[in-house]
């Protein structure tokens, strides 16, 4: 199941999509692709916890992705466990750019 998010606003500032959210997902993993507009750069990553995790992202307190601030999530697919969040993930990752954005454009 895949489920696209436009903007961080709907999670970041809406008390009704964390509580959905806990609800839908917290017992499965999402594989989730934020991409940083101002710096053209897509990253990937995986969590139980999406919400609080983008929030960490556009606050800077991510190393890998303090600079990249800030991030727009462009797509999240949700899996059973974390083994299968993380097998997808490590594939993702090795995508070139082109094969990435077909991939989002597909499953948006």
């Amino acid at each position: 199941m895949a489920v696209g998010l436009e903007s961080p606003e709907k999670y970041q500032n809406s008390q009704g999509f964390c509580f959905l959210w806990k609800s839908l997902f917290m017992e499965n993993y999402v594989v989730y692709i934020n991409y940083s507009e101002k710096f053209d750069k897509y990253y990937i990553g995986q969590t139980q916890d999406f919400p609080s995790r983008i929030i960490l992202h556009n606050q800077g307190l991510v190393k890998s992705t303090s600079p990249y601030v800030p991030w727009t999530n462009v797509l999240l697919i949700e899996k059973s466990s974390r083994s299968e969040a993380m097998i997808l993930e490590k594939k993702l990752k090795n995508l070139n750019r082109v094969r990435l954005i077909a991939f989002i454009e597909k499953y948006k």
